[in-house]
């Protein structure tokens, strides 16, 4: 057996993917000296792009007072100081910070909390959460469990829990029919949400999970008007909570800090992550409201749940800096002239692509779905591997992009979402643009699909 090239496991077993070395702003260098755009963010992570002074300087400090105090102990400063900003205003009821470390422990803190909640409050009988086809809440078991990818579900199927059913995406490309207007889509949809209610037994189901802008797997899904509205109204007359995962699209992603600020609603929990300390240390939140807060304090009084890295003082730092900056820099407003401009930009290139289906997204979060053929909105075979094929080509051009396969079903469909950092500049727009497009066609053209316009 030959030597390894490297003893860590990366993602892809068979290969060792090329070594960042150092960021500047947009841009992430290798080993070699490749510069590349990271029109991605990692994975709508980086928000305001690398090595940012400001962060770097307040973690800094920070390591130099006090690198990490154990939460069952003690609470810190940046943990303190940073909860206050996310929620002392208790934004559409959010009251409590918890700290987690990531995306997947704060959507599995979410649904812990939520049935925890209804043991206290005398309804030991909620455990049944109904979530999305189509949608990703994480790799743990029980965020798992709540997503909707059939691909990443697969192996682990055995594994996963039953008090967790699924209805149909607000997902209007694939789900909405040829004659049905955006308000029968809606009604639709609610309709089978209600009917899920009804045949798991209202008085079951404990909470309705969804992300707002579905991410990853669907790539950048907007719903419907007036669909989260409906879906609040329904988890109200059923005392059921309504859980929102914003790791991937909220903390300013779609132009609002939270994405939940413009479908007219908010939630009784919300999971996020990746924006809020913008990759500079590994760090999530559950944000939740006061009353199941204080049903628990009233009750046994203690969350019953805990990681070893809550609070993190260091990654609450470096988050307290980055959303100082995204205020004090009024990036949000930033976020929704360059996503205006990126959306424009996407239209006149691949509007009328003859393998691009849909253009779709909000702010800074965009995404494009390949097919076949679009008057029937047929996929591309997935033998193909379309999006590796994108994402290998874009890279040797020197673009990070996010392209993933499964858009359809988890199985069928490739899609290239896009989320770079709020300081893009129309330049970077221009350039994303630009080699997205020639990776697209060369990739195309390799595969005997030439690309362009119709």
């Amino acid at each position: 057996m030959s030597t390894p090239a490297s003893r860590v496991m990366h993602r892809n077993l068979r290969a060792t993917p090329p070594k960042a070395v150092s960021g500047e702003g947009v841009w992430l260098v290798t080993e070699s000296g490749h510069r590349v755009l990271d029109a991605s963010g990692g994975a709508a992570v980086s928000c305001l792009g690398h090595q940012n002074p400001r962060v770097i300087e307040a973690m800094k400090r920070q390591a130099d007072k006090l690198a990490y105090a154990h939460t069952g102990f003690f609470t810190s400063e940046p943990a303190e100081e940073l909860a206050e900003r996310l929620v002392g205003h208790e934004p559409g009821g959010l009251a409590y910070v918890y700290y987690v470390s990531g995306g997947s422990e704060a959507v599995e803190a979410s649904i812990k909390i939520a049935r925890q909640y209804f043991i206290e409050c005398g309804q030991p009988q909620r455990t049944r959460f109904i979530a999305r086809r189509q949608s990703y809440h994480g790799n743990t078991l029980g965020a798992l469990s709540a997503g909707g990818n059939a691909w990443r579900r697969e192996p682990y199927a055995p594994l996963l829990s039953g008090a967790f059913s699924h209805v149909s995406p607000a997902f209007a490309y694939h789900e909405k029919r040829d004659d049905e207007s955006e308000a029968g889509f809606t009604a639709r949809l609610a309709a089978e949400l209600e009917a899920e209610f009804q045949r798991l037994g209202p008085d079951t189901v404990a909470a309705f999970i969804a992300e707002p802008v579905v991410g990853a797997t669907a790539g950048c899904a907007t719903a419907p008007e007036g669909y989260f509205r409906a879906v609040r109204e329904i988890c109200n007359r059923h005392g059921a909570l309504l859980i929102f995962d914003e790791v991937m699209c909220g903390m300013g992603r779609t132009g609002t800090l939270h994405a939940w600020e413009q479908e007219g609603v908010s939630p009784d929990i919300q999971a996020i992550a990746k924006g809020l300390g913008g990759g500079y240390q590994p760090i999530g939140a559950m944000l939740t409201s006061a009353r199941i807060v204080d049903t628990i304090r009233d009750g046994s009084g203690a969350f019953q749940h805990g990681h070893t890295y809550l609070g993190h003082p260091m990654a609450c730092a470096a988050a307290l800096e980055v959303q100082k900056i995204v205020a004090e820099e009024n990036l949000l407003d930033r976020v929704k002239a360059r996503g205006a401009l990126l959306e424009r930009r996407l239209v006149e290139r691949f509007g009328n692509h003859r393998h691009v289906g849909d253009v779709r997204g909000r702010g800074l979060f965009w995404a494009v779905e390949l097919v076949a053929d679009r008057a029937t909105r047929t996929p591309f075979d997935p033998a193909l591997k379309l999006n590796g094929r994108i994402k290998a080509e874009a890279f040797a051009r020197g673009l990070a992009c996010y392209p993933m396969g499964g858009t359809v079903d988890g199985r069928i469909g490739d899609h290239v979402v896009l989320a770079p950092p709020f300081i893009v500049s129309e330049g970077d727009v221009d350039m994303i643009v630009d080699r997205l497009g020639a990776a697209v066609d060369e990739v195309l053209k390799s595969v005997g699909h030439e690309g362009g316009n119709n």
